[in-house]
């Protein structure tokens, strides 16, 4: 569910990414027990079909009992998703700890910056504690139309202070309430061009906690009056109506919740248990604030690759074709173009289902010239879907449009430790990078 960063970021996502909303059909579908077992064997000889599956990775999360952690949870969530991480977050107007509310069910998501949360699980009180963003002299209202890869999410912009397990942002910080505003006021011009996702039912979750690693969603780009006139992702809303593209000053864009924590702000690693080949009902891994902050957060990525601002390993190679690549935990599937793969039915468009288990294996290269080869494993999106009561799934991939990206979304996450560093350039800190 990566955010475009602006619209000179956006990619051909829009046809694999319906998958998020396909799937809330499928796995709704289910219901009862599931195995909620980690074993990695489960490959027999109907499910594999002839072929093979790489070895799965086999790191176990830490435990979630630091003040620098939070328990990630993959399950059946608020609508019934797979693969949809989620954590709970607690909002608080500015200034003071009362009248707070502590919401379930926001997605972890890699692939975007900044706390988004749906108007309508916030209680009305507290929703009417969260000062709207002013933008310009006349205390104009700000809101953002934020574009993702399966739609967008429409709403204003508010300050608040944000807790997740025992952090807490320095202050108030800039975040999305979704859907609070009229659907008649989305500007017709320069909003995204997918789905309106301003329900919990349409977005399968309560929100979306982005944590990549740039510090805000839109930057530079949004910040310069030059560019924001044709790319902001922000609208100056006077009277909450006529809504028109504005330049916004970098502290005044949504926010990534964990670069404003006191301590522990440099990063984030994102750790989830190996799971059956075959999926499982459910996964419970931690989030851990910091890197090389606390004894329980080093650095011990076998590989680590310098990044551009938003995350992406752009020199990577797959097919002998240079693609972008890059690890996000909001896209259920791994999402990539492949000929060789065959494609399922109307029943499941966008994802693959080869006749047997199949291996691929993309070069991933950062700006620092790192280089590593990684391994992944598919199997038919059919046979997993067979069984309506898991929600979490290693080995599942669906088609990207283009073939200029690769992303290797929550499978790729399971039995890992993923680090993410955040871009700190702009204060002469530390450049962005990734890790596993």
């Amino acid at each position: 569910m990566r955010t475009m960063q602006s619209a000179v970021k956006l990619r051909g996502w829009m046809q694999a990414v319906v998958a998020v909303a396909l799937v809330s059909l499928v796995a709704a579908c289910g219901g009862g027990g599931g195995s909620s077992s980690s074993s990695n064997n489960n490959n027999s000889s109907t499910t594999l079909n002839g072929g093979s599956l790489p070895a799965s990775p086999t790191q176990q999360p830490i435990a979630a009992n630091a003040a620098n952690t939070v328990p990630i949870t993959v399950g059946v969530g608020v609508n019934g998703v797979i693969n949809i991480p989620t954590v709970s977050v607690t909002i608080c107007p500015p200034g003071t700890t009362s009248n707070c509310q502590t919401i379930n069910n926001i997605q972890v998501d890699t692939g975007s910056f900044g706390l988004r949360v749906v108007s309508s699980v916030l209680n009305s009180s507290l929703l009417q504690a969260l000062p709207i963003s002013p933008i310009g002299t006349n205390s104009t209202q700000l809101a953002e139309c934020a574009t993702f890869a399966d739609g967008y999410t429409w709403g204003t912009v508010r300050t608040a202070t944000v807790q997740i397990g025992g952090e807490t942002t320095s202050g108030a910080v800039p975040m999305q309430i979704i859907g609070d505003m009229a659907a008649g006021t989305v500007p017709a011009k320069g909003c995204g061009s997918g789905s309106a996702e301003n329900t919990v039912s349409d977005l399968g979750a309560n929100g979306i906690l982005g944590i990549g690693t740039a510090p805000t969603d839109c930057g530079a780009t949004c910040a310069n009056a030059s560019t924001a006139a044709t790319y902001s992702n922000y609208f100056a809303c006077p009277g909450g109506t006529s809504c028109a593209r504005t330049a916004v000053p970098l502290n005044q864009q949504v926010a990534n919740p964990v670069a404003n924590f006191p301590v522990d702000n440099n990063g984030v690693i994102v750790q989830l248990p190996p799971v059956s080949n075959t999926g499982q009902s459910s996964a419970t891994g931690t989030l851990v604030f910091g890197i090389g902050t606390q004894s329980n957060n080093a650095l011990a990525a076998s590989q680590t690759f310098a990044t551009d601002g938003y995350g992406d390993m752009n020199n990577s190679v797959y097919n002998g074709t240079t693609v972008q690549a890059f690890f996000d935990s909001g896209s259920n599937a791994y999402f990539f173009a492949d000929s060789s793969l065959a494609l399922c039915g109307s029943n499941y468009p966008g994802f693959y289902c080869p006749s047997s288990a199949q291996t691929r294996s993309i070069t991933l290269a950062g700006q620092n010239s790192t280089t590593a080869s990684v391994s992944i494993g598919i199997l038919s999106a059919a046979t997993l879907f067979g069984s309506t009561s898991n929600y979490a799934f290693n080995d599942l991939a669906g088609q990207i449009g283009g073939n200029s990206s690769f992303d290797l979304g929550l499978p790729f996450f399971y039995g890992r430790h993923v680090y993410y560093g955040f871009d700190r350039t702009s204060t002469t800190g530390q450049a962005p990078y990734v890790g596993f």
